[in-house]
C-alpha cells in the first residue's frame, strides 16, 4: 500500500458481550476530562464577559461538574438481555406445608 493511507475493513460486533473494564474507565474518565475542560472554559468565559452572557457561563461552570460525575458514573449499570427475575403465579416457592403449633417442641409443665 504506496502513500500511507490504508483503508481498513468494518469490523462487526457479532457477541452480545460487553466491552472490557478497562475500555469503559477510559471512555468514562474521557468523558469526565472532556466535561471538565468544558467547565474550565464557561468559567474563564464568565470572568471576561458581561451581562447575561456571563450568568450563563456561571451557570454551566456550576453545573458541569455534577453533570460530568453522573454521566461518568453512568458505564456497566446498562446489561441488555438478562433473565427475567419476576416468578410468574404458576412459578412460586413451594409453601412448607401445614402449619405447624409453635410450642410443638415444648413440653407443658
Amino acid at each position: 500500500m504506496a502513500g500511507g493511507s490504508r483503508r481498513t475493513q468494518p469490523v462487526y460486533q457479532i457477541t452480545g458481550a460487553a466491552r472490557g473494564l478497562q475500555e469503559d474507565q477510559g471512555g468514562r474518565a474521557r468523558r469526565y476530562a472532556i466535561s471538565m475542560g468544558i467547565r474550565t472554559v464557561c468559567f474563564l468565559l464568565a470572568v471576561v464577559t458581561d451581562g447575561w452572557l456571563r450568568w450563563a457561563f456561571v451557570a454551566g461552570a456550576v453545573a458541569l461538574p455534577y453533570l460530568a460525575v453522573v454521566f461518568a458514573n453512568a458505564g456497566r449499570e446498562t446489561v441488555k438481555d438478562l433473565p427475567g427475575t419476576i416468578l410468574r403465579p404458576d412459578r412460586r416457592a413451594i409453601s412448607a406445608g401445614p402449619a405447624a403449633p409453635l410450642d410443638k417442641g415444648r413440653s407443658e409443665g
